[in-house]
């Protein structure tokens, strides 16, 4: 039996509406998204100062960019965190990874030496890299399986949300120089602990408790072999390829504008906020649709697929001013809420089993973040000699990404979970 606050476990019991506490629990597993792409927005908004300010090399910010949030610290805490939710449970990692997430913010917003940035910075990547695949299995286990994919989706809006506050924050105190960044790291400790303090009264997933009181265990090994080997090219294929545009779009669409002088440092603030935005009004659609059908998936799918590519073949074929860096931000936010992190969180969930769904996502989430993290390095250099081989490699990776999933998705909307993994394992 389930508790009063949690979906039911069986195909019998879940096939209800979405209910005022499972948004509640919505919301807050998405401010792991929020918390996510605010730290990372924050950082590099701070990077340059912070470089002034301690006297770090260029190297050293390279570095400093590769551990965090956006790469390589946030992939060794997915992996470990997905591993961990599987076998302790999702409210185990779930509530307290954020403590982890306040401290290390609190060690980045106070640095007065470069062992202190870095330290924070790199702890800030592993709680949010340990928080993402844990809440998102929550929010997949509690969600009635005809509105599953508008509640994961919805943690996609608190992700566009963080770098939206965080930005404009950054320029309503930019006159304020490093103090200003430190006041938007402060946001960022209080809005952790807050929901922190809300996670507490949260109940178990009734599917974990369900499936990790079964005397067969699902075992590591089987992640690898059969349709969940199948699960997890497909679903790290879509991310990594997707991931690497859309990360490169979000940390590098400032820096590329005004390296090659299309438009002032405001411009490129203003341009890099708007196209987050943009994703939230693009997502509201997407969240209504999603459930509707397995045909209307792949076409969304198929749209912003198509969307994205033309977003960076848009810099190939006409000058690179503002009038065509707006139609990319356009084309590339509207196109990412149908064919983007939405689509690959919620087939995180449906696609494996219970005891393994954190560690799958773990898995690929940090793949794709780890691929980010070293593309990272050799961005700058490429730009520095236009916008052409970023934006043709760009293309590219989003190409495969919307080919693989337009051509490979499987068919699971409106299913319960356990109905699912019934038909794949059949299969």
């Amino acid at each position: 039996m389930t508790s009063p606050e949690t979906v039911g476990v069986t195909p019998a019991e879940d096939g209800g509406t979405v209910t005022r506490e499972q948004w509640k629990w919505s919301v807050l597993a998405g401010m792991a998204s929020y918390l996510d792409a605010g730290s990372i927005v924050a950082l590099g908004s701070g990077l340059a100062l912070f470089q002034v300010y301690l006297g770090l090399s260029d190297g050293a910010v390279g570095a400093l960019a590769a551990i965090g949030p956006n790469a390589i610290g946030c992939a060794i805490g997915a992996v470990i965190g997905g591993r961990l939710g599987d076998r302790l449970g999702r409210k185990r990692i779930y509530k307290y990874d954020l403590l982890v997430y306040a401290l290390g913010i609190a060690c980045i917003g106070l640095a007065v030496n470069a062992p202190m940035l870095f330290i924070g910075t790199f702890v800030v990547g592993l709680a949010v890299g340990a928080d993402v695949p844990t809440s998102l299995a929550l929010v997949g286990e509690f969600s009635p399986s005809k509105h599953r994919g508008k509640l994961l989706s919805f943690t996609q809006i608190a992700w566009n949300v963080g770098p939206v506050i965080v930005l404009l924050m950054a320029l309503a105190l930019s006159s304020l120089d490093l103090l200003g960044i430190r006041i938007v790291f402060g946001m960022l400790f209080v809005v952790a602990l807050v929901t922190w303090a809300l996670r507490r009264g949260l109940a178990e997933s009734a599917r974990w408790q369900a499936a990790s009181q079964e005397p067969v265990k699902q075992k590591l090994r089987a992640l690898f072999s059969g349709p969940n080997l199948k699960a997890l090219i497909w679903t790290a294929t879509i991310y990594l390829f997707w991931n690497i545009a859309a990360g490169t779009n979000g940390i590098f669409t400032p820096y590329i504008i005004k390296t090659l002088h299309a438009g002032s440092q405001a411009a490129s603030v203003a341009l890099s906020c708007a196209g987050f935005v943009i994703g939230i009004l693009a997502t509201i659609p997407f969240m209504r649709l999603v459930d509707k059908g397995h045909l209307t998936r792949k076409r969304m799918w198929a749209a912003g697929a198509v969307m994205q590519v033309l977003a960076y073949v848009a810099y190939l074929v006409f000058p690179f001013n503002i009038p065509v860096i707006i139609a990319n931000i356009v084309l590339f936010g509207v196109g990412a809420a149908f064919a983007g992190e939405a689509v690959y969180k919620i087939f995180s969930q449906e696609l494996f089993p219970t005891m393994l769904r954190g560690t799958a996502q773990g898995f690929t989430f940090g793949i794709a973040r780890t691929f980010l993290g070293i593309w990272s390095f050799f961005v700058p250099t490429l730009a520095s000699a236009g916008i052409g081989p970023v934006a043709a490699l760009l293309a590219g990776c989003l190409l495969i990404s919307g080919v693989a999933g337009y051509f490979f998705m499987p068919n699971t909307t409106g299913k319960s979970l356990e109905q699912i993994q019934a038909e794949r394992a059949a299969a």
